[in-house]
């Protein structure tokens, strides 16, 4: 009786494409989710100072004394680092994985994976991951300063016969009074919603979700949500270049 040398190499659940897809899928889905949530306080700045700062530090205080003062925030920002990482290697390895079975580049023939959505996947994490770090790097530990360094600086204001730090919505005004970076953040934002508009569809697919008569009335909701994203997130930048919010 031969003995044959031939080896299987042992696979484990983590590097299956099932696994990857997943992970990629629920990934994704905790930063629709969490972009709903950001460009919907976001629309605070509409009620003025007090409405923005009041909002502001709420999400500074929460789950204070348990946590410590910006605690939940930091601790949020982590996960988002994290998950933005798992998301994109997830998504190198389903692409390498693709192209290597093919023998070329991967290239899904369905429509909606061959729209313009679809192909920002890429570009939309990589700066994803660039909003969050500059979004630290500006109006939390407040390296870069762009616009009046005046707005920066550490005051208060009342709110609610409390005392709250009063820079968020002067670093916001001050900040998106400049054009350019009204411009270069609204380009940011649309590339992002795209990766939104597509993935979130891409998610309910991959997780067994999707149905033949649930396909369409998916596409129409997830071109919506990105769509909210993006009009939520420019909308208080534009409103302020505008003079609107000041």
């Amino acid at each position: 009786m031969a003995n044959s040398n031939v080896t299987t190499k042992k696979r484990h659940a983590w590097n299956t494409t099932v696994f990857m897809k997943q992970a990629m899928a629920i990934s994704g889905l905790f930063f629709v989710f969490f972009l709903l949530f950001h460009s919907y306080g976001n629309l605070k700045a509409f009620g003025g100072a007090a409405s923005y700062n009041g909002y502001a530090h709420h999400l500074r205080m929460f789950l204070y004394p348990i946590l410590p003062y910006e605690g939940f925030l930091w601790i949020l920002r982590v996960i988002m680092i994290l998950l933005i990482v798992v998301h994109m290697v997830s998504a190198l390895y389903l692409w390498h994985r693709a192209g290597a079975a093919r023998g070329t580049r991967y290239d899904v023939k369905k429509a909606v994976t061959n729209s313009y959505a679809a192909r920002t996947v890429r570009v939309g994490s990589l700066l994803l991951i660039g909003l969050i770090i500059f979004h630290i790097l500006h109006f939390t530990t407040k390296t870069f300063k762009i616009g009046d360094n005046a707005a920066y600086a550490s005051h208060t204001m009342v709110v609610d016969g409390e005392k709250v730090p009063a820079m968020p919505f002067s670093m916001m005004v001050t900040t998106f009074s400049n054009w350019w970076m009204v411009l270069v953040y609204v380009a940011f934002v649309s590339i992002v919603a795209l990766h939104v508009a597509h993935g979130f569809w891409s998610a309910f697919q991959t997780m067994g979700w999707m149905r033949e008569n649930t396909r369409k009335p998916m596409t129409v909701l997830s071109g919506l949500i990105g769509f909210a994203i993006w009009f939520m997130f420019v909308l208080p930048p534009l409103c302020i270049a505008l003079g609107v919010i000041k």
